[in-house]
């Protein structure tokens, strides 16, 4: 998990964007390694004679895109360093000589490089300011005294060093050596990187990116060199690498034979087929005794907003410029809602008062569905686990969903079935916490949010038709498309990853068959289309500009369609329920109303619901405290004893 912290300025700041570590135990060979490296620190970072070359062409107009590309240039120049190891200046007498696990660098002397630092220094004095002088002449400042002091060239630099025995026995080798270190050499404190602080948000990233660079030196800069080891004295410091934990220490040991490979998965892609005869959409009324009627909804957000903002203000360096304007253009959203609570949570939060808005006593409910793709929980499941906060001393059923984005009309589906055993409401929670698990994925970043609904759905009074018209759930498809949103994903470092030409073309190929049933399917008093009766179109807020343009192709106005992603990102399973909540809130829906909820997603699953949905089941919102995250929330009776636990059994 990689949570966001909000700083003494009341801003969320990410770390994981600009420290640059890798978790290790999810990467298996040099391969792999350099993949990533290439992709996170490669990519978009310009060498020094990139930058030359744009100093000489006019290439940069004013001072802010120097500033980052020297800061991307010096984040690749320490991209192993960064990822793999710790940096301890070591006195050459002290140094261990034979041990496998301390390391030096064999460094090659930075060709040109006085003429590319003369170049930077002269582009910047003669550029003009982008937003802010001061600020962009102090992060100068930071990045320069690295950059203007660097010795060594970055190209050929290899990811495994060489042992100090190593280098001794490389004829010609040389390293860093510093001839006096102060072990108190000023270094940027954790929490001043947390609390930097630029009214621009690009500016705030590139402050942020300067410190950690500038800590990456803890030594006199303009005082080193590079020597051979028959030039280094006994009491000149070199700059030892030492693994930077057993994750990277492990690691080494497999990139250098030292430890077997990882076994390969066994695994192999079947040959696609096609279902044997079509899988039609359920006709609730016609296919279930028990009509199901929803009592109440109520939503959880998360207490901080993420405005787009904020996500440019904590750009990773891997990630192109993008302004807030430009993700609000390409995604639809302005803001997304976070929480420092866990998702456990969220979820009982939005139990609690959906139970209380229904009336229903919880000795009631005869099941528990909890429909999430991000809980951290598997022993016991979120489900079994808000069965015990709540008190239930039993259910018919406890169980959890994974079905990421369809999580509505997946656990809709589940509540229905279940209510014709229970013949008794059953408690629908649909919850997702994003971000904690999304780290330096710029698109990821961009879209997802955290937040939760639940639903109490019981049983229609004898007589009456039941709120749910019709029910459909997919899953499956192309590989490509399955593999669409991965999580953990140790291609990108175990986080949240969307690959969106395949998300776009899942979402495309459902949208399409769903339209295609509803208007098959007759409309609920057997006359007209189910298409030609629905009032109100709430999808899952995956990305609104991408919806938008695939609903035109179905045919579809954008005038029958309801978002609230601008606000609330995407929340996955959460996104429809929380949607028809705000679309109650925000008047659109004023009385009873037959709104189709299609929903698509991670796993290529898909599925909607065509239900009545009325404004007087809305439960009244209460927003989180931040102040009391991580508190305990419970209701009576108390956990139980071990004589409770005998009694389950029999005993």
């Amino acid at each position: 998990m990689k949570p966001f912290v909000v700083n003494n300025h009341d801003r969320l700041v990410f770390p994981a964007n600009f420290l640059g570590e890798l978790d290790f135990s999810v990467i298996d060979d040099l391969e792999q390694f350099a993949a990533i490296v290439g992709r996170d620190f490669e990519a978009k970072a310009p060498t020094g004679t990139d930058i030359l070359e744009r100093v000489a062409s006019g290439a940069y107009e004013s001072r802010f895109g120097l500033l980052r590309d020297m800061s991307q240039n010096l984040f690749w120049v320490n991209r192993y360093t960064l990822t793999m190891f710790e940096k301890r200046p070591t006195r050459w007498r002290d140094l261990p000589r034979h041990r496998p696990d301390v390391f030096l660098p064999t460094l090659t002397p930075w060709r040109d490089g006085e003429r590319k630092i003369r170049a930077v220094r002269e582009a910047f004095d003669a550029l003009p300011t982008t937003w802010d002088t001061g600020v962009e002449e102090r992060i100068f400042d930071l990045l320069f005294d690295v950059y203007g002091n660097r010795r060594h060239h970055a190209t050929e630099l290899p990811a495994v060093k060489p042992t100090v025995e190593q280098f001794l026995t490389t004829p010609g080798a040389r390293t860093f050596v510093v001839p006096h270190h102060d072990p108190d050499y000023p270094v940027f404190a954790w929490n001043e990187i947390l609390d930097a602080h630029a009214e621009r948000p690009e500016l705030e990233a590139l402050t942020r990116w300067a410190m950690v660079l500038h800590n990456q030196y803890p030594w006199d800069r303009a005082a080193t060199e590079l020597r051979t080891a028959d030039e280094i004295g006994d009491d000149d410091h070199v700059i030892a690498f030492h693994p930077r934990n057993r994750d990277v220490a492990d690691f080494l040991d497999r990139a250098t034979g030292a430890r077997p490979a990882r076994r390969g998965r066994v695994a192999t892609q079947a040959e696609p087929v096609s279902p044997a005869r079509p899988l039609p959409p359920v006709r609730v009324r016609e296919a279930f005794a028990v009509q199901p009627k929803v009592e109440a909804l109520a939503v959880v957000r998360g207490e901080h907003v993420c405005s787009n903002d904020d996500v440019v203000r904590n750009s990773a360096f891997s990630w192109s410029p993008m302004s807030a304007a430009e993700i609000s253009t390409k995604t639809g959203i302005d803001q997304r809602c976070y929480t420092s609570h866990d998702i456990e949570d969220l979820a009982w939060s939005a139990a609690v008062r959906a139970l209380e808005h229904s009336g229903r006593d919880r000795s009631e409910i005869g099941a528990v569905i909890v429909a999430t793709c991000t809980s951290e929980r598997l022993i016991p499941s979120l489900s079994t686990w808000l069965s015990g906060q709540l008190g239930l001393l039993q259910t018919h059923c406890s169980a959890d969903i994974v079905a990421a984005c369809a999580g509505l009309p997946y656990g809709l589906a589940e509540a229905v079935r279940q209510l014709q055993e229970v013949r008794r409401p059953v408690l629908l929670v649909c919850v997702e916490k994003f971000s904690d698990k999304i780290g330096n994925v710029r698109t990821s970043r961009m879209i997802f949010g955290d937040g939760a609904a639940a639903m109490v759905v019981a049983p229609a009074p004898d007589g009456e038709p039941g709120d749910v018209d019709l029910l459909q759930t997919y899953a499956s498809g192309p590989v490509s498309e399955v593999n669409s949103i991965i999580w953990p994903n140790p291609e990108f470092d175990n986080d949240i990853t969307v690959y969106g030409p395949e998300v776009k073309s899942l979402v495309a190929r459902y949208l399409a068959q769903m339209i295609g049933e509803l208007t098959e399917q007759a409309g609920p008093d057997g006359t007209g289309s189910m298409l030609d009766a629905v009032d109100l179109i709430v999808p899952h807020q995956a990305n609104k500009t991408m919806i938008l343009q695939l609903a035109e192709k179905a045919g579809l106005a954008a005038e029958q369609l309801y978002f609230n992603i601008g606000t609330m990102g995407n929340v996955s399973a959460a996104s429809i329920p929380i949607a028809l909540f705000d679309a109650c809130a925000d008047g659109v829906v004023t009385g009873p109303t037959r709104v189709f909820a299609p929903g698509f997603g991670a796993g290529a699953v898909g599925g909607y619901a065509v239900l009545e949905v009325d404004p007087a089941v809305m439960a009244p919102e209460v927003f989180l405290d931040p102040a009391a995250a991580g508190a305990p929330q419970t209701v009576p009776p108390a956990a139980p004893t071990t004589d409770d636990v005998r009694i389950a059994f029999g005993e």
